[in-house]
């Protein structure tokens, strides 16, 4: 072997001792990272070069380098349909939240095979992809397809209804990757592109703006409405469901759930999970969930298996120009503290009932969803600073969240009411369902609502006359008798009501029981 042949010899193996020992430690760093970092790394290899937009948008650049991280996600459903009938993809979450059109509600669920569809995002090249919760929910199989046509099987690693987010993962390498951003930064008007698979179809952009940040429009709460003064919840006894959404006005359609919303970089901003619309198709608003939430919520699926949230612990409600009057507040924006949990984070930081909450480390709180958002994002342990007002003075605590053991065993202290005293609350007379009413709307079970009384809880909600009740609690219901055993099983003071109005599809209302 000549000096040249040695040389070159030598120079190879030395080269690939290198690179053996570069991959060995590179696997072994991203060992124990977040999502974020892994990001971090990723990009820093891997630049896009996506610049934003100026003058007249060209989103030409971003949606290209995006399309490919977005894929299409299929569902398979063998033991039963998805509520409300297989037809149509999940994306169904504002049909059930306004009504389903009239008889598609009374569809029974399917035996048969029945696939529905979605999207979803990859956030890293080994095959993480962020979804809403609603798109793979009691799917038996998941089949996750790319632009490239590439098929994968999908496995759940995590799933949270109260944010509507889900967490899969595929056996791949080197797949495309979505960049995350900076939920935070994002500006009303802001142009943004919306990505995913919407009505059947294949990948699809549209483009539109930010028309609203923190919207909270009650869609992933247990109730579809809560009496006058019962505010919203922090802890999780009632409702521990964050909604802060961003708004677009980018088109989005039934498909699109699970799918990117990105800025003109290219950077996700938002996992697309609901429009607003009385049809079922686009109206003109799509809401989004923030990227800076969907980070700790992954990242807990990784590290956990679940999500661990922290909690403050208090029961409020946002103010208003008449609960301001009402109680001698000068400010235009806070929560109002109607309640404090026994032993929670707010009662040990001093925190007291009729307290006004008007910044969260140091940024103002506008809405319920700025607080909720923020400690959203948080686990138990953290801190986090409330400035607040009381009698006139205003004061500054730091607090430290607790898990929610603490806030479930306060509620346990709460549950005990008879189920006498849980039908005296909702003011209402019943008469069994006739067979021929049942034949009529499709149902096997039923008690009519014959009488509201006034000051009741029907009455708050505005239950009308005729209503036929279907279950209560879950339990079916034909007489008074089981309507009172099925009351017994009401937990954390929340009834949970099934019914058939006269003229409509199935509704299902969730009522707090106030004591």
């Amino acid at each position: 072997m000549n000096k040249v042949s040695l040389t070159l010899l030598t120079a190879v193996f030395g080269g690939a001792v290198a690179l053996g020992g570069y991959k060995l430690f590179e696997n072994k760093k991203f060992e124990g990272m977040s999502i974020e970092d892994k990001q971090k790394v990723y990009f820093a290899n891997n630049p896009t070069g996506v610049m934003s937009s100026t003058g007249n948008p060209d989103f030409t650049q971003a949606a290209a380098i995006v399309s490919p991280g977005v894929v299409h996600i299929k569902t398979t459903y063998t033991r039963q349909a998805p509520q409300g009938g297989g037809s149509g993809s999940p994306f169904d979450m504002f049909e059930e939240f306004f009504g389903t059109p009239q008889g598609r509600g009374r569809q029974q669920r399917q035996a048969q095979p029945v696939q529905a569809s979605g999207s979803g995002v990859i956030i890293t090249e080994d095959g993480y992809i962020v979804t809403n919760n609603h798109v793979v929910e009691d799917a038996d199989k998941i089949e996750v397809v790319l632009t490239d046509k590439r098929s994968f099987e999908a496995k759940v690693i995590g799933r949270d209804p109260n944010t509507d987010l889900a967490l899969l993962k595929v056996t791949g390498k080197g797949l495309p990757v979505v960049k995350l951003g900076n939920s935070d930064n994002v500006n009303i008007g802001e142009w943004v592109l919306a990505v995913g698979y919407p009505l059947g179809l294949q990948s699809t952009v549209t483009a539109g703006i930010v028309s609203a940040k923190g919207r909270q429009i009650g869609i992933l709460g247990e109730s579809q409405q809560q009496p006058r003064g019962y505010g919203n919840q922090d802890q999780p006894p009632v409702n521990s469901s964050i909604e802060s959404f961003i708004q677009t006005d980018a088109v989005i359609n039934r498909g699109n759930s699970g799918g990117a919303l990105v800025n003109a970089q290219g950077e996700l901003i938002g996992i697309n999970s609901a429009i607003a619309s009385p049809t079922g198709v686009y109206a003109g608003y799509g809401f989004a969930i923030p990227v800076n939430l969907v980070k700790k919520i992954v990242d807990d699926f990784i590290e956990f298996g679940n999500v661990k949230r922290g909690y403050i612990g208090i029961t409020f409600t946002e103010i208003t120009p008449e609960l301001a009057k009402e109680k001698g507040f000068t400010d235009v924006n806070g929560l109002y503290v109607q309640d404090i949990v026994k032993g929670g984070a707010a009662e040990a930081a001093g925190i007291q009932k009729a307290d006004l909450i008007t910044k969260i480390n140091g940024k103002v709180i506008t809405s319920s969803p700025v607080l909720q958002e923020t400690i959203g994002r948080l686990r138990p342990g953290d801190k986090v600073k409330l400035t607040f007002k009381r009698d006139g003075k205003e004061k500054e605590v730091t607090v430290t969240l607790k898990g929610e053991e603490t806030n479930k065993a306060a509620a346990g202290d709460k549950s005990s009411k008879s189920a006498t005293e849980i039908y005296n609350k909702l003011g209402a007379s019943f008469m069994p369902a006739s067979s021929e009413k049942k034949k009529e709307l499709g149902i096997n079970s039923g008690v009519v609502v014959t009488q509201i009384n006034k000051g009741g809880v029907f009455e708050y909600f505005g239950v009308e006359r005729g209503l036929v009740i279907t279950e209560v609690n879950g339990v079916p219901v034909n007489n008074v008798d089981e309507i009172e055993a099925a009351l017994g099983k009401t937990k954390r003071n929340i009834v949970s009501l099934k019914g058939v109005p006269e003229r409509g599809s199935t509704v299902i209302i969730n009522v707090p029981i106030e004591y």
